[in-house]
């Protein structure tokens, strides 16, 4: 299928060939018939991509900051891999759309196959010729609305919600400051409301239109009319409210919003301005300014947005996806109407010279369409299944089979091309000698064609079971969301690939039961976890350096892991289990790894009023590591530091970045006295492991190892629960 994208490094815009995206439960597939170019808010996002590196930091400094914490954590090398990673990638246009259902997934039964629906949502909605769309996401279109009219539901609800944060009342006056999408939507609800409406724009046709959509007066922003036509309106005592949909640098619309508005009014941001408030008039009148977000109540919220989960009308009314039944409503009752605002309709081949002429100027729009090939006939194309694979027929000793050696390159098939991956693993693999990259497969259509054409995979699809049914395929790496990552190892595992799970392999004792299960039924045992720090070189030489030992060790493992932004996936612990049984492994697993055993017990214990962990892991020998996992740390303070005292000697490691022992009266430093960039193992990790499958070696971690690790690193959870250290049965 087709796909509008842009590179925000470079602000090349295409109509790109992309997988096709599956139907997954909890929502549904819809073909596309129009989708709406927001010319505020997209232009935007084509117009920063055009502008210099300079000019892009300048524009985001939330994003610039979100990069110097990152360079605090992870270092520069990593933070430019990531950053640049991001940049040039392709990223998908498009937010609001109208289209017919193709197929229905696992748990819809408010609409059915044939069914037109309005679409949110900028993951969602997006101008492509298909889109899988979370419940709450759409809504079905009433009888009477064309679809091109419908399109407009996602700009209507964001202006229906600005409304609503604006309280209107029945005879109120309210000023409209930018006349543009937005604005437009917002002088017809206003009007539907019964409230007078002046409406300000520096452009003369948006004016005249905004007057023949309602609006009692229009003009320009230094124009004497518009206070006259408020003073006339209000009998000299100011605006009840003013709408703020304009964007741009001009600090003009909220010091024209104080001029006009009258004492302890209303003033409404809903578009992206200058928000310099001049103290003094906004003190003295004691304005009321608020921030409309979006559609509505839902949005930036996963467990709505992604899972379904409705919030109760008793206690929120208007919701995101009521919002948009409600404007659709509107539209069918002949409250608003948009057709007025249709400046073009252009058809979704030509998307690219349309956004062209649109950022070049050559085309004065309030709203432009994309119209489909589907607008017509719906194509008689079948969408692709998203369904539990079969398993393909593999031999099933009682034994574990012994691997292969392969002549030719390894060929490697990725499911996920996230951010970990393309910054973290596949920058190491593209162009390695004796590997090919097979198939990437994802989710999403866009980010599988963003990961073939950076790193040069064969092939890009959404279809899982192509690639495990794919002989040509020799090993596959899951590296997806946490909760997956048990189930594609195991379907992986009796495919008879070998297997690279990014950590965790488990995120319960039932999921991990599950893999060992797979093992013992198919006699592959080929798997690694992306436990990576083992093989970092520095540590594997300060490990070296420090020798054998004889007597017991103390580990102590300070992890400063910071705290996460609000709405990370990490932090949906119903689905993605906690943070610490998501990435813990990695400590539990180098502690075991220096000490040359794997846990017997393992004590927790979390201070009260914080995310704080304790952990204190026993080996056989009488060895203890103490791993403090710590969320309340300062981001200044280094991520890692690591210290392994045994037989009068101590290891010391500083972050990755410098590392040392100590013995007797001397210190011996690990490599240069500069501090080297942070290596946490990766690039040997994955060269240990394509090794591995070449040759047919043993894998790079023992499966023992793995498990004992998983055994642990969930453990957690039961001994913070009892308050007594947890006994690791069958521990060796």
């Amino acid at each position: 299928m087709k796909q509008v994208v842009q590179n925000y490094k470079s602000g090349e815009l295409a109509l790109l060939d992309v997988p096709a995206p599956g139907c997954k439960p909890g929502g549904v597939l819809v073909r596309s018939t129009f989708s709406l170019i927001s010319t505020g808010t997209e232009m935007m996002k084509v117009s920063e991509a055009g502008m210099s590196m300079l000019g892009k930091a300048r524009s985001r400094p939330d994003q610039v900051a979100k990069v110097v914490q990152s360079v605090a954590a992870n270092g520069v090398p990593a933070t430019y891999r990531k950053v640049m990673g991001k940049l040039d990638s392709y990223t998908p246009l498009g937010y609001s759309l109208c289209g017919v259902v193709e197929q229905v997934g696992e748990g819809i039964d408010d609409v059915k196959a044939g069914d037109v629906v309005a679409c949110a949502g900028n993951e969602h909605a997006l101008h492509a010729e298909l889109n899988w769309v979370p419940k709450n996401l759409y809504v079905p279109v009433p009888d009477g609305v064309a679809p091109r009219h419908a399109a407009f539901g996602t700009v209507g609800s964001i202006a229906l919600q600005g409304v609503r944060q604006g309280e209107s009342r029945l005879g109120e006056v309210a000023l409209v400051i930018g006349l543009g999408l937005i604005g437009q939507l917002v002088v017809q609800l206003l009007n539907a409301s019964g409230v007078r409406v002046v409406g300000v724009d520096p452009d003369p046709a948006r004016c005249e239109l905004a007057e023949r959509l309602g609006a009692a007066a229009c003009g320009d922003p230094g124009s004497a009319s518009v206070e006259s036509a408020v003073a006339e309106l209000t009998g000299g005592m100011g605006v009840d409210q003013v709408y703020l949909a304009a964007g741009g640098s001009s600090n003009q619309p909220v010091e024209l919003a104080a001029r006009l508005c009258r004492d302890r009014g209303r003033v409404i941001d809903i578009g992206k301005c200058r928000l310099d408030l001049p103290w003094n008039a906004y003190y003295e009148k004691e304005l009321d300014v608020r921030f409309s977000r979006s559609y509505g109540p839902g949005r930036y919220d996963p467990e709505y947005e992604l899972q379904g989960r409705d919030y109760p009308i008793g206690y929120v009314r208007w919701t995101e996806r009521r919002n948009l039944g409600c404007f659709l409503d509107l539209i069918a009752r002949g409250s608003v109407d948009v057709e007025p605002l249709v400046s073009q309709v252009a058809d979704f081949e030509d998307a690219v010279e349309t956004y062209r002429r649109l950022e070049e100027g050559e085309v004065k729009a309030v709203a432009v369409l994309f119209r489909y090939a589907s607008a017509g006939d719906a194509l008689a194309v079948e969408a692709p299944e998203v369904t539990v694979p079969k398993v393909p027929e593999v031999s099933r000793p009682s034994g574990r089979t012994a691997p292969e050696r392969r002549s030719g390159p390894v060929r490697l098939a990725f499911v996920g091309a996230g951010n970990y991956a393309s910054s973290m693993l596949l920058p190491h693999l593209t162009g390695r000698d004796g590997v090919e990259l097979s198939t990437v497969v994802t989710t999403t259509a866009l980010s599988a064609a963003n990961a073939r054409r950076k790193f040069g995979f064969g092939k890009a699809t959404t279809d899982l079971d192509a690639v495990l049914g794919d002989p040509a395929v020799d090993a596959v790496f899951v590296v997806t969301r946490h909760s997956s990552h048990a189930e594609l190892t195991r379907r992986a595992l009796l495919a008879g690939k070998a297997v690279f799970v990014e950590k965790p392999l488990a995120l319960t004792e039932e999921e991990l039961a599950g893999v060992l299960a797979a093992v013992e039924e198919s006699g592959n045992d080929r798997i690694q976890v992306g436990f990576n720090r083992r093989f970092a070189p520095l540590l594997r030489d300060a490990r070296e350096l420090f020798g054998s030992r004889t007597g017991p060790a103390s580990l102590r493992y300070l992890v400063n892991a910071g705290r996460l932004d609000h709405g990370s996936w990490y932090l949906r612990q119903d689905t993605e289990g906690s943070r610490f049984a998501g990435e813990g492994g990695h400590f539990v697993d180098t502690a075991s790894w220096l000490l040359d055993a794997d846990p017997v017990s393992v004590y927790a214990a979390a201070p009260a009023g914080n995310e704080d962990l304790q952990i204190v892991l026993g080996y056989p020998d009488g060895s203890t590591a103490t791993i403090s996992y710590v969320t309340s740390g300062p981001s200044s303070f280094p991520k890692e530091t690591l210290d392994l005292v045994a037989d009068g000697k101590v290891l010391r490691l500083d972050d990755f970045t410098r590392a040392a022992v100590y013995d007797g009266r001397r210190r011996q430093r690990v490599g240069s006295r500069l501090p080297k960039a942070r290596d946490k193992g990766q690039n040997a990790e994955l060269a240990a492991f394509v090794k591995a499958v070449r040759t047919g070696g043993p894998m790079p971690v023992p499966l023992e190892s793995l498990a004992a690790t998983t055994t642990a690193t969930l453990a957690v959870r039961t001994a913070l629960a009892s308050g007594v250290p947890v006994t690791l049965a069958g521990a060796r």
